[in-house]
């Protein structure tokens, strides 16, 4: 592998408004130990991983350099071990009973993630392309997010 070659490839659901605004802000940590990041809807994925569209945007996934593949909570298993400052959380997540215990808590999250997105008002990306959301200068998915009306009696 050439030095500028990445070790691999952390790829995130861009559907997911929570996802693509977390793996992102861990871009320049995961840069350091090797690894770029890109959306799983990227044209250059489902091809290299061979996987259909609804089992490719199931889990997070890392596409290594030698061509194998890690998803789910194995891949904030191995981001976090190779984080220097970060293996302790390695530690945990291999240690007996509490091995189950991170990998439920990421099922949980990622089964969930959407929901979660948009409590937060994280929109997919393709909440940008819709042109609603252009006019008004910022994506939203209103079926999605609360509306929430303060009365202020002076």
């Amino acid at each position: 592998m050439q030095a500028d070659q990445p070790n691999g490839w952390v790829l995130y659901d861009d559907d997911c408004g929570f996802c693509r605004r977390w793996v992102p802000f861990w871009g320049p940590t995961l840069r350091k130990v090797g690894l770029e990041i890109a959306p799983l809807q990227a044209p250059w994925v489902a091809p290299r991983l061979g996987l259909d569209h609804d089992e490719l945007v199931y889990d997070i996934r890392i596409l290594l350099a030698d061509g194998s593949h890690l998803a789910g909570a194995e891949v904030y298993r191995y981001a976090v071990q190779h984080i220097w400052w970060a293996y302790p959380l390695y530690l945990f997540s291999v240690a007996p009973g509490l091995r189950r215990l991170w990998d439920w808590g990421y099922r949980t999250f990622a089964d969930h993630r959407h929901e979660f997105s948009a409590v937060c008002n994280l929109p997919p990306a393709s909440a940008e392309t819709h042109p609603m959301n252009q006019i008004q200068g910022r994506a939203q998915r209103p079926e999605l997010t609360a509306n929430l009306s303060i009365e202020v009696n002076s």
